[in-house]
């Protein structure tokens, strides 16, 4: 018998869940082979779903709606289980504590043996605690706000996951305003990294490409102050979403712009330091960290790392700028590519800083993107080679079959973009 689009796409989303709830089982062995191959399989069982999505008949509501349950169950599966010892998110923890003992977090340095007393079990073994905070304003208060109503790594990982639900009814909006399908929100919910990182792990980067999406929504409904002020505040989460500036050249009103950066200058007043605005340990983390990097590694050769981080900013730049003259509508891949170009430039390139683009690579014109953010699953093996005393470096082998993909994909995209006939469905975003 042969099954209806319908009942293969609940398929593969009931092996996701048999899959992803197999793989949160083994959490808290990363890099290992029960919790690499699960992951594996999920990431082809969501490839196959997004063939059904690109290539299938338009989903009844209730298909849509059955497969957001399904996301759902398999988030819950990760967000009841522990994260790691090590994970950013025990920072999160200890950044919102002491700002609310009134301290800058800035300022503070975690192994401070002076600031022992400030430490609880959950802060104690945080990662990188020889350097103070490295994370923006808009991510501090939110640190702040979340540990104010309850003081621990799972409070945070709910808030994660309440953001993370919070861009699914954005996309249902933006999807119903622009005449989509509502399926293709399955090509966000469904993507394997927001289980692990956001669910899982933790990752204040959801916050900021939650808000970034609001930012194109309210660019698609003409709510100008609402997109500056929204994309000022994702900026304020982190930094890497600023290379989409030439986005809003003339989308956005001067007075808008001057609105949003006066929302940015007030998130920095509580962390002003002699008038100065605090970088935390944004230059450290430049000069010292390094992870899955091989094109800053290749510049880094022949220029300081300071500039080969402003080469990065630069490509983010120079392809918004480029997409904004090709474009007069900010379509989803617009959003997705100038920050995919600065991450392929970055000294670190960890799986969760490719959460910004997921919103954004629904069409086909971002395929590579996609792919790339599941070639990238990979690197978790480095998470093994740790346990075993091995250095945090990604293996040459993993490299070429992470951004060999990402090369692959590019290529394959390009061919199929000139060949494609006029009738084949390239894309669900009709402003491309």
């Amino acid at each position: 018998m042969k099954l209806t689009p319908s009942q293969r796409l609940l398929g593969l989303g009931a092996i996701l869940l048999a899959a992803l709830t197999f793989c949160s089982a083994n959490f808290s062995r990363r890099g290992e082979l029960p919790f690499m191959a699960p992951l594996a399989v999920a990431a082809v069982a969501y490839l196959l779903a997004l063939r059904e999505l690109w290539f299938g008949a338009r989903f009844s509501k209730r298909v849509v709606y059955l497969s957001l349950a399904l996301a759902a169950l398999w988030h819950v599966t990760f967000l009841r289980m522990p994260p790691g010892p090590d994970d950013d998110v025990h920072r999160y923890v200890w950044d919102g504590r002491v700002q609310r003992l009134g301290y800058n977090p800035y300022l503070l340095v975690p192994a401070d043996p002076s600031l022992a007393g400030l430490h609880t079990d959950e802060t104690r073994a945080l990662n990188n605690a020889d350097v103070p905070s490295p994370y923006p304003a808009g991510a501090q208060l939110f640190f702040r706000v979340v540990t104010a109503i309850h003081e621990s790594a799972m409070a945070l990982k709910v808030a994660f996951v309440i953001c993370d639900i919070a861009i699914v009814l954005v996309l249902l909006d933006m999807l119903r305003r622009t005449g989509q399908a509502e399926h293709w929100v399955l090509a966000y919910a469904w993507h394997p990294l927001l289980a692990v990182e956001v669910a899982g792990s933790g990752h204040v980067d959801i916050v900021g490409a939650l808000l970034l999406a609001i930012s194109a929504a309210a660019l698609l409904r003409r709510w100008r102050a609402i997109a500056a002020v929204s994309f000022a505040l994702a900026v304020a989460v982190k930094f890497l979403p600023m290379v989409l500036l030439p986005l809003y050249w003339k989308r956005v009103r001067v007075r808008d712009g001057a609105l949003a950066m006066l929302v940015l200058g007030l998130l920095y007043v509580p962390f002003l330091r002699h008038g100065q605005i605090p970088f935390g340990s944004v230059g450290t983390y430049v000069q010292r960290f390094r992870f899955n990097d091989p094109v800053f590694e290749a510049f880094e050769r022949f220029m300081a790392p300071r500039f080969v981080a402003g080469l990065a900013v630069l490509a983010g730049l120079l392809v918004a700028a480029w997409m904004r003259r090709r474009s007069a509508e900010a379509s989803a891949a617009t959003f997705a590519w100038p920050m995919a170009a600065s991450l392929l430039c970055a000294p670190v390139v960890y799986p969760w800083y490719l959460l910004w683009t997921l919103p954004f690579v629904r069409s086909a014109s971002a395929f590579p993107i996609l792919i790339w953010t599941l070639s990238i699953i990979p690197t978790y093996y480095v998470w093994r080679l740790r346990t075993l005393g091995q250095p945090w470096v990604v293996p040459d082998w993993i490299l070429l079959l992470e951004y060999g993909s990402l090369i692959a994909a590019t290529g394959i995209a390009a061919i199929l973009r000139c060949d494609r006939p006029a009738s084949l469905p390239c894309s669900a975003d009709p402003t491309e």
